[in-house]
């Protein structure tokens, strides 16, 4: 099986106040491609900022971060964003929908970034995939939070990305929209054939992939297998 993404001895430390802050350090794995991953642990134990680490939003203290075999670490900030355009989709516990667009125009405008052809057909395809043929044309503030997930999930499927970062992306919902969003994430995920890395605090959501990494203080506790291996 292909490895899509590599963690070699990953760290991440910030300078400030005088006084040296380490969230991470010396985190190792690989995740095949077409599998999912769930990243847990408490508020503070780095999750977030190693989702960052891994989808080159950021560079690492020290370690090495590969993604789709490019080695991340090398790259000029500009080298990084063509990599994330390229490979990478991103699900956000706050949507980071545009506001002044509909949800139609906000699916459409990472296939308009990347020049694609028959980009309404496509963002129109994936709304329908999720529920939302009928809301096409309305926009953020008018639709409910479950709907705006669903708008970014087609956005982030929009262009077929290899790899998905999804950073709590049922954070900001009630348990019943949560239960749908997750289940059109797995179902959108599944057809695609993405490789999935999910940072969330829902264990429910995180059983329903193939793999768990724990963390705890910035050091990875447990890697077991998920719901979705058994």
């Amino acid at each position: 099986m292909d490895t899509i993404l590599q963690v070699s001895n990953l760290g991440k430390t910030y300078l400030g106040a005088g006084r040296t802050l380490t969230v991470l350090s010396g985190i190792s794995f690989s995740v095949e491609a077409g599998t999912t991953l769930a990243v847990v642990g408490p508020s503070g134990s780095g999750k977030t900022t190693l989702l960052g680490l891994c989808a080159g939003l950021d560079r690492s203290s020290s370690g090495s971060v590969e993604l789709n075999h490019i080695l991340l670490d090398a790259l000029s900030e500009d080298e990084r964003a063509r990599v994330r355009n390229l490979y990478v989709g991103f699900i956000f516990q706050n949507f980071q929908l545009l506001n002044t667009l509909t949800a139609l125009e906000n699916v459409m405008v990472p296939l308009e970034l990347r020049g694609e052809k028959n980009i309404r057909a496509r963002a129109l395809d994936l709304l329908g995939q999720v529920g939302l043929s009928a809301r096409v044309h309305h926009y953020p503030a008018q639709l409910s939070g479950g709907e705006q997930q669903r708008v970014s999930l087609a956005r982030a499927f929009s262009t077929s990305p290899k790899i998905l970062f999804a950073d709590e992306p049922t954070g900001n919902l009630d348990a019943e929209t949560s239960e749908m969003v997750t289940g059109l994430l797995f179902d959108l995920n599944r057809r695609a054939g993405t490789t999935l890395v999910i940072v969330t605090h829902n264990r429910e959501l995180a059983e329903r992939t193939d793999r768990i990494i724990g963390l705890k203080g910035g050091v990875i506790i447990s890697d077991t297998p998920g719901g979705a291996a058994s």
